[in-house]
């Protein structure tokens, strides 16, 4: 896939008077785009450059008169893939900690459930302004108001570097939410009614807001679509961290990297994550993953795992709907050009790496006898990092008495005759409505099929009434029967249809990753 630009804005309703709202900052206009009232590009910190470079986010300052809130606001510097770097290269300015706003009704009266997305993208590439992520459709059809936003990635957000916070890029989203408790009435949203939703790393940061004591009380309810499950010790972080910042003669501190181009340091993070197997003795399975960043759990900011946390009883009052795609693997192994390539080796070498515990590999063998190698190479790598890793989170939660709703979509993409299957992603598009633009569009295919549109509306519906009152649609996910949503074209209850995997993972427990022995 190559990248797509963020999108235009839809066509300005220019019947009637424009929306305005008042934030804490100051006056703001938008648009209104097909009924629904637009706010493109609202600051939410302070630009995160020269002294507040790899610093905390910080308030952002006031402004006089209306501000105009028409378009996106600058990405954050970010690696390659994609074509992403270029896309940031191209943007002009550094406020790269903006929000964006949907709302069907503004006003400080309108009380409506809030929804707020983070974009995935495995802490290395991400932005709130393309296509795939207008909240235009979900705002207008299920009443609710959207908020997207930016948040460092990368280096940037996740470097571990001496005289920086951990985890910057987390604690741009606490910022964003703060934003939101703050401002969202003046759009219609009700500060008390907030979801997180997010998807890949996405997913993983709404794993790990739910264990930082920095969200508390900042949302109510949570989804989490397609949970990157890889979480750095400190020491890892920091290994790599280094190794980046050798590629440019540096040393991984604040104070020397502050004054790299932006550009420059992610083109280093780019060079290591090309040749990352280099270091797999040191970096062990993320090395063969090409994963470079992750949030890392440094006992501050993220004390713990988000699987331990949620077993501790810290989300237990958070109302949960967790769930992954059935062929998580399979995009990436598009992308790589492995599809139908992989061979007996390759399979069982996977297997070594990605197989929990001692006997993992066997298991995997003894569950699967009659999988091909291409078969093992996509079960073992998307239950490591995407499928077990969602419903773990489930599972915490609900062993900590809390609840949890769970969900797995099983509908083939229909792009490209079906090689992808229910991939990585197909989620994304189904979810927000936006089935004819952006990089996932080409899953769905050049043709809408009206099956496309009914479960898009399936989830649609299904992701709004969570936010709205809690219940997706579906009972909630419990030890003895393990029931979930099979969300394809025609949606059922059934048992969670993965259990061989379900127990080859069971007694896993998604530690924090270490520095291997050098």
């Amino acid at each position: 896939m190559t990248a797509v630009p963020p999108a235009s804005p839809e066509p300005t309703e220019t019947s009637g008077p424009l929306p305005q709202v008042r934030t804490a900052a100051g006056a703001l206009g938008g648009t209104r785009e097909s009924g629904v009232a637009v706010f493109r590009g609202i600051p939410y910190a302070e630009p995160p450059v020269g002294p507040l470079r790899f610093a905390a986010p910080r308030p952002v300052r006031g402004w006089d008169g209306v501000r105009e809130a028409t378009a996106y606001g600058p990405p954050p510097p970010q690696g390659g893939a994609l074509g992403m770097a270029a896309l940031a290269r191209d943007s002009v300015g550094e406020d790269w900690l903006t929000v964006n706003v949907w709302s069907p009704e503004p006003g400080p009266d309108a009380g409506l459930p809030v929804m707020v997305w983070i974009q995935g993208g495995a802490y290395t590439i991400g932005m709130s302004g393309l296509p795939e992520y207008d909240g235009g459709c979900l705002a207008r059809t299920g009443g609710v108001v959207v908020v997207t936003f930016n948040y460092r990635v990368g280096l940037e957000g996740f470097g571990q570097f001496a005289g920086a916070p951990a985890n910057r890029g987390l604690l741009d989203q606490i910022a964003a939410l703060e934003w939101v408790r703050d401002n969202i009435r003046a759009f219609g949203g009700d500060p008390d009614r907030v979801t997180v939703f997010g998807q890949s790393a996405g997913g993983g940061s709404v794993a790990a807001l739910l264990a930082m004591p920095g969200a508390a009380g900042l949302f109510g309810r949570a989804i989490a679509q397609s949970v990157q499950g890889t979480f750095f010790s400190p020491e890892l972080a920091a290994d790599i961290a280094a190794t980046c910042a050798a590629e440019l003669g540096l040393r991984p501190t604040a104070a020397e990297l502050s004054g790299v181009d932006p550009a420059r340091l992610s083109a280093a993070g780019d060079a290591v994550g090309a040749k990352m197997t280099q270091w797999a003795a040191r970096w062990g399975a993320i090395a063969h993953r090409t994963i470079p960043y992750a949030p890392v759990v440094d006992g501050d900011t993220l004390p713990v795992t988000p699987w331990q946390a949620l077993a501790d009883g810290a989300g237990r009052d958070i109302e949960l709907v967790v769930g992954h795609t059935r062929h998580e693997q399979r995009l990436l192994t598009v992308l790589d050009g492995l599809l139908g390539q992989v061979t007996q080796e390759q399979a069982a070498n996977t297997l070594r790496v990605f197989a929990p515990g001692e006997d993992g590999v066997r298991r995997y063998l003894d569950g699967f006898p009659a999988a091909s190698p291409d078969e093992l190479h996509e079960l073992v790598q998307s239950d490591w990092l995407f499928r077990m890793p969602s419903l773990h989170l489930a599972e915490a939660q609900i062993a900590a008495g809390g609840r949890a709703h769970v969900y797995e979509l099983t509908w083939t993409a229909p792009g490209m005759d079906g090689i992808f299957g229910a991939c990585h992603g197909l989620d994304v598009p189904l979810v927000f409505g936006n089935l004819d633009r952006g990089q996932p569009a080409a899953l769905i295919g050049e043709t809408l099929s009206p099956e496309a549109e009914s479960l898009s509306t399936r989830m649609r519906t299904a992701w709004t009434a969570f936010a709205t009152h809690g219940d997706p649609g579906w009972p909630a996910f419990a030890p003895e029967q393990h029931l979930v949503q099979l969300f394809d074209t025609d949606p059922t209850v059934t048992a969670y249809p993965e259990e061989t995997s379900r127990r080859i993972w069971q007694d896993h427990v998604f530690p924090v990753l270490p520095l291997m022995d050098r």
